[in-house]
C-alpha cells in the first residue's frame, strides 16, 4: 500500500479524535509567547510599538495554527509527528525568549527561529511521507516557506523602519499563500479534497487555545499586580480584570464557541472553515493580547489620566475579540446577533469620551459592555431553544 493510513500517520477514517496531551503541552509555550507579546505592546504604546505587537503575534500565531493543523491531520503520538511537535516548541521558546527584543538586538533569533520552524516542520513531514501524494502537501509547504524566510531573515539583519516592512511582506507571503491554498510551480494548488479535517479534533484544538490564550490576561494582570503597589484601586483593577477575562470566555463558548464541530461536519465546504478559522480566531486572540496590556496599565497606575492609546487599546481589545467573534458566529449560523454590533458601536463611541478620566473607569466600562453581551446571550438562549448550524452554500 502506498498509502499514509498503511504507515498509520493519518487519522482518516478512524472515528472521533481528541487533543492529546502532547499539543496541550505545545499550547503551554504559547501562552508565555503571548504574555510577552502583551508586556511588550503595554510598554510601547504608539502606532510603531501596536505595528510590531501585530507583527511578532502574527508570526507566534501562524506557527501554532499550521502546527495545528498537522497535527490534525497526522497522529501527533506517532514518532515523526512526536519529533516534529518537540522541534516547533524548542523554536517558539527561541520566539518568546526573543520577543523583547524582536526588534532590537535579537531579530536575528526571533526570525531564524520561525523560519525553521516551518521549514523543519515541512521537512519533517516530507521525510516522514515519502513517496506519498501527502508528500506534496508537505512540500508545498517548503516552497513557500523558503519564499518568506528570504524577508524574515533579511529583516532580522537590518534595522528600523526596514524591519518592519520586510517582517510584514513575509507575513502577506505566509497568510497569502495559505489563503490562495499553496499554489506552487508543477504542483499546482493544494485540492479542496485534502482539507478533510477530524471535526472533533480541531475544533477542541482552537477552543483548547483560547482558553489558554485567556490564561496570558490572568498571567499578565496577576504578575502586574503582584509588583504594584496593593491599594483599593489596583485591587478594584484586578478584580475588573477577572471578570473580563470570564466574560471573554463565556461570549466565546456561546453556541458558536460549543458547536464549532458540529458546524464543521454540516458544512458542505468544511476546507472553507479549515481556512478561515485561523484568521476569525487570529482576531479574537489579538484582542485579548491588546486586553492583557490595557489591564496591566490599569492595575499599575489605576488613577492615572487615560491616554487616547490607552484607551485604544482597553476598549480596542474587546473590540478585536467580538469583531472575530461576530465573523466565527456568521460562519456557523450565517447570521451575527445584534448585541455584538451594538457592543462595538459603543466601544468605538466611548473611546474618545473617556481620555482623561482614570484608567480603572476605562477598564470598568470595557468590562460592562462585555457584560451586556454576555446577559443579551443568556436572555436569547433562555427564550430559544438551541438553533443547528447553517449549511455552507
Amino acid at each position: 500500500m502506498t498509502t499514509d493510513q498503511a504507515v498509520g500517520l493519518t487519522r482518516e477514517g478512524e472515528g472521533p479524535q481528541r487533543a492529546t496531551l502532547l499539543e496541550l503541552f505545545l499550547d503551554l509555550v504559547f501562552v508565555a509567547a503571548l504574555a510577552l507579546t502583551s508586556r511588550t505592546l503595554a510598554r510601547s504604546l504608539d502606532w510603531v510599538g501596536v505595528f510590531q505587537a501585530v507583527v511578532l503575534l502574527m508570526a507566534i500565531w501562524w506557527v501554532w495554527s499550521i502546527t495545528a493543523l498537522a497535527t490534525d491531520f497526522y497522529h501527533a503520538q506517532r514518532p515523526p509527528i512526536f519529533i516534529m511537535t518537540l522541534w516547533v516548541m524548542i523554536g517558539t521558546i527561541l520566539m518568546a525568549g526573543s520577543l523583547p527584543g524582536a526588534f532590537a538586538d535579537r531579530a536575528l533569533v526571533f526570525a531564524g527561529a520561525y523560519v525553521a520552524i516551518h521549514v523543519g516542520r515541512g521537512i519533517f513531514l516530507a521525510a516522514a511521507l515519502h513517496g506519498r501524494m501527502a508528500q506534496l502537501h508537505a512540500s508545498r509547504f517548503i516552497f513557500w516557506f523558503v519564499v518568506s524566510a528570504v524577508p524574515w531573515l533579511a529583516g532580522g539583519m537590518v534595522t528600523g523602519l526596514a524591519r518592519g516592512l520586510l517582517w510584514a511582506a513575509a507575513l502577506a507571503v505566509d497568510y497569502g499563500s495559505a489563503w490562495l491554498r499553496y499554489p506552487t510551480p508543477k504542483l499546482g494548488r493544494i485540492p479542496m479534497s485534502q482539507y478533510r479535517v477530524a471535526a472533533d479534533h480541531l475544533a477542541e484544538r482552537y477552543q483548547q487555545f483560547f482558553t489558554l490564550a485567556l490564561g496570558d490576561l490572568v498571567l499578565v494582570t496577576t504578575l502586574t499586580y503582584a509588583d504594584a503597589d496593593v491599594t483599593a484601586g489596583s485591587t478594584a483593577a484586578l478584580v475588573v480584570a477577572f471578570l473580563a477575562t470570564v466574560l471573554l470566555w463565556q461570549i466565546y463558548v456561546h453556541r458558536a464557541g460549543a458547536l464549532l464541530k458540529a458546524a464543521i461536519e454540516s458544512s458542505r465546504d468544511p476546507g472553507g472553515f479549515v481556512r478561515s478559522a485561523p484568521y476569525t480566531h487570529l482576531l479574537m486572540v489579538a484582542g485579548v493580547v491588546a486586553a492583557a496590556a490595557g489591564f496591566e496599565i490599569v492595575i499599575a497606575h489605576p488613577s492615572e489620566h487615560t491616554t487616547p492609546w490607552l484607551a485604544g487599546i482597553i476598549l480596542g481589545g474587546p473590540a478585536l475579540f467580538l469583531a472575530g467573534r461576530a465573523r466565527f458566529e456568521y460562519e456557523v449560523f450565517s447570521r451575527v446577533s445584534p448585541s455584538r454590533l451594538v457592543a462595538l458601536f459603543v466601544l468605538v463611541v466611548a473611546a474618545p469620551a473617556l481620555v482623561l478620566v482614570p484608567s480603572l473607569v476605562a477598564g470598568i466600562t470595557a468590562t460592562l459592555v462585555l457584560a451586556g453581551v454576555a446577559v443579551a446571550d443568556g436572555i436569547r438562549a433562555y427564550g430559544n431553544p438551541p438553533e443547528p448550524p447553517a449549511p455552507s452554500m
